[in-house]
């Protein structure tokens, strides 16, 4: 081994020290999946020309990446279970490789599905990836910074979001006018030909990305990860960590703070996705002037901005508690939602800009509080694992909201479903405030990962 671990586990699987270069190494992995994710809001407005689909089919490009996910998350954590997290972040790079390949065929065959099978490749890939890295993040150290272990990890999320809008912008998009208005006056032909060779520019952004995902493969392949596995006493008095996937997933279907973390997670990742999905498409619809290269500065802007949340977060979580930022993060983003709906120019695209850095807390405090309302901490790999498959609202609710746009013609008035979620998010974070015990400032951050449950 490279790096060599000298961490002791504690009993419910948390360690005595964070191992600073694993954790670091660990944290990198979260930008991975983050510009894999973006580059999918890309892929939808460039696909919507191509392949000239409706706002509800574009959406499937959601559906088959955050598909994956959803099928994949427990055989991940039962990887985790058997073997480590180690082996789980490894299978789940090399199945990203395979993943990013996979666009080669696709842009050669030029079918839509076929793309579509590629992303959902990518998909398991970071399915793995997610399953082990964000349980893992949060117990790799002392038990008392699980959240903010969780919270510094998902801060390097957005760097990997900027990095690839800007590879789509550069190497997917092209100047001059939109594909649309670049392919009405093209005969079949003329437009076969100019199609093939959009979609072969969609396979550039991918070979980047594989030469980091085989680097960070090596270097995770040689470095020695600590355990972090919750052991109790069995009925023999032996010390046992395993649990079966039919008595966890009981254990977890009666927990009912689980399974409301689950469903205010599947909204909030639905929410986040389909507003980044159609910021292009909105900026685009209001100002027809604009191309596609253009049209993913204001992408650029919102993962800036969702960084700058973040960070801002991070700062307010200690002084005022993580229920009150995101109750109150989640009414300024409704509002900011109301301002898209009904502003008939192209501020409302800068509106969905500063919805962006108001997502910033909710992943991370989200998954947090749910996994630790898992008080059997032998059911934890799996518990993380079911939070990850609530990723699967990334599916849906663009679906949901492509569906809206088709049917009543208004790109602008489909942004009601994400403000619907933001709205129960609030409600459930001001519910969670009534009902928990008022913590003085002093002690906020020991409350906010006590009752910690991305």
């Amino acid at each position: 081994m490279l790096i060599k671990d000298n961490t002791v586990q504690q009993a419910d699987g948390y360690l005595d020290r964070t191992p600073i270069f694993q954790y670091v190494l660990l944290s990198i992995c979260f930008p991975l999946w983050g510009a894999a994710a973006s580059l999918n809001d890309i892929l939808i407005t460039q696909f919507k020309s191509v392949f000239t689909l409706s706002d509800t089919a574009s959406a499937f490009v959601q559906s088959a990446f955050y598909g994956g996910y959803f099928l994949i998350a427990i055989p991940a954590s039962r990887v985790i279970k058997r073997w480590s997290y180690k082996l789980s972040i490894l299978i789940g790079l090399t199945v990203y490789v395979v993943g990013c390949s996979l666009f080669f065929p696709a842009s050669t065959m030029a079918t839509y599905s076929v793309f579509l099978v590629a992303l959902f490749a990518i998909a398991v890939g970071l399915s793995f990836l997610e399953t082990s890295c964000n349980t893992y993040s949060s117990m790799i150290g002392p038990r008392k910074w699980a959240t903010l272990r969780l919270n510094i990890s998902q801060t390097f999320y957005p760097l990997g979001s900027i990095a690839g809008i800007l590879l789509g912008k550069y190497l997917v998009f092209t100047d001059g006018e939109n594909l649309q208005s670049q392919m009405a006056n093209m005969d079949p032909a003329e437009r076969l030909t100019f199609a093939h060779s959009m979609l072969e520019r969609t396979l550039q952004p991918y070979q980047y990305i594989i030469m980091v995902l085989i680097g960070m493969l090596i270097l995770v392949a040689l470095t020695q990860f600590p355990r972090c596995k919750p052991t109790h006493m069995g009925a023999k008095g032996r010390e046992e960590d395993s649990a079966g996937i039919v008595e966890t997933l009981r254990y977890l279907v009666r927990n009912r703070a689980f399974m409301r973390g689950i469903l205010i997670q599947f909204l909030y990742v639905g929410m986040q996705t389909t507003v980044w999905s159609f910021t292009i498409r909105l900026a685009l619809t209001m100002d027809h002037s604009l191309n596609e290269r253009a049209a993913a500065n204001f992408m650029i802007w919102s993962f800036a901005a969702f960084f700058l949340g973040k960070v801002i977060a991070n700062f307010l979580i200690p002084r005022l508690g993580a229920n009150r930022v995101i109750v109150l993060y989640s009414m300024l983003g409704s509002l900011g939602l109301l301002y898209v709906i009904f502003t008939p120019n192209l501020s409302a695209a800068w509106a969905a800009v500063v919805v962006s850095a108001l997502f910033g807390p909710c992943w991370a405090t989200i998954y947090a509080r749910t996994l630790d309302s898992i008080e059997e901490k032998r059911f934890t790999e799996t518990g993380g694992a079911v939070i990850v498959m609530a990723i699967v609202g990334g599916a849906v609710i663009p679906l949901v909201q492509g569906i809206v746009s088709d049917l009543t013609g208004s790109m602008q008035f489909s942004f009601i479903v994400p403000l619907a979620c933001f709205v129960a998010i609030g409600w459930h974070f001001a519910s969670l405030h009534r009902s928990e015990t008022p913590q003085t400032p002093e002690l906020a951050p020991v409350y906010a990962d006590a009752t910690s449950g991305h």
